[in-house]
């Protein structure tokens, strides 16, 4: 039993292969492959090896000739179909709990993907550059160190006990009206104002009396001086001097500008149209819906002095240009704000300021 012992470790630190195997070499009928191959490579030597490389063989002309991988993708008749292992994210979120979650809209491989912006245009630097810091200067509230504000009293009120039936109700709204204004809070550098959309709206009323050709040219001119496809809407109310009937006749277009083409649009409209209008005073100073909106109007003979339609007089007849409202949307809460902002990027307003 100790004579055993030694040789038992010895083995554990051997290599496996100088080891003497248990077993009789006679009865062990297994072949490796390994061992096949070293045998033939051992017996056949060098003679099975290539004696030129794949890379030096020449390819007939006429083989070349006949590779047109292009002409072959364009006589077929059906698509291939897509890879497998091609990603395709889904077209609908979900929820936070599903396994395959959309990828964000800036990422390249989502379906609401957009390139851009290729251009950083003239409103935005002036933003980023001059307006932004300046407003944050203006509207700075300096709370001197253990400030504490003032409680404020509920927007909405509370029921009384007068009626069993006033228990567990939903506060009121409040006194004098339903319309609840948005809290302006602390102007910082997270919630500075600025452009959100530009809303381009015109309405034709000729298009129900007279024709359709109205509503084309409006939209055609719509389009062009916003570079965004516009969107007809039918009437909803009922005119009858103007035979418009609800839901019969589309007599309005609407463009919505965002990002790039809101910023083009609206350097466009304060440098080159405004100046050029005769006799106008500015926006006025009551117009805003007291959610940091601002909304004004041109007439159709403004429409013309827009580069887009100016360079192509021509195409538009000018009895039929239209006038447009144009809604500046921001971030701002208050129409102050708004009209602050507007009034650095170069918008006059008048009369009377209403907040």
């Amino acid at each position: 039993m100790a004579a055993s012992e030694p040789s038992r470790y010895l083995a554990r630190s051997l290599p496996r292969t100088l080891v003497p195997s248990s077993r009789h070499q006679a009865l062990c009928w297994r072949r490796n492959a390994s061992d096949q191959a070293s045998s033939k490579a051992s017996s056949a030597g060098l003679s099975d090896l290539e004696s030129a490389s794949s890379l030096t063989t020449t390819v007939s002309e006429d083989i070349i000739k006949s590779f047109q991988p292009i002409e072959r993708a364009r006589a077929r008749k059906t698509q291939l179909p897509r890879s497998r292992y091609q990603f395709r994210s889904p077209k609908y979120d979900r929820g936070p709990l599903h396994p395959h979650r959309p990828p964000p809209p800036s990422d390249p491989s989502s379906r609401l993907f957009v390139p851009g912006p290729f251009s950083l245009p003239r409103v935005e630097q002036t933003f980023q550059s001059t307006v932004a810091s300046d407003i944050l200067t203006l509207l700075y509230v300096h709370n001197p160190p253990g400030f504490k504000p003032p409680v404020k009293a509920p927007r909405l009120r509370s029921w009384d006990d007068s009626s069993p039936y006033h228990k567990n109700r939903p506060l009121r709204g409040p006194r004098g009206g339903d319309v609840l204004r948005l809290l302006r809070h602390p102007i910082t550098f997270n919630n500075i104002p600025k452009l959100e959309r530009i809303t381009l709206h015109s309405y034709v009323k000729q298009a129900a009396s007279e024709h359709s050709g109205w509503l084309h040219v409006a939209g055609m001119a719509v389009q062009a001086i916003s570079n965004v496809r516009v969107q007809t809407y039918k009437s909803k109310a009922s005119v009858s001097q103007w035979h418009i009937s609800p839901g019969r006749d589309s007599v309005a277009v609407k463009a919505e500008l965002r990002g790039e083409n809101m910023h083009h649009f609206f350097g466009k409209l304060v440098d080159v149209v405004m100046p050029k209008i005769k006799d106008w005073e500015g926006v006025k100073g009551s117009s805003g819906d007291s959610s940091g909106n601002i909304t004004f109007g041109i007439e159709g003979k403004d429409m013309a002095l827009f580069p887009e339609i100016e360079a192509n007089y021509d195409m538009y007849p000018p009895k039929m240009l239209p006038g447009c409202h144009i809604t500046i949307h921001t971030s701002a809460t208050t129409d102050k704000d708004a009209r602050m902002l507007l009034s650095a990027l170069g918008v006059p307003f008048y009369g009377k300021l209403v907040n």
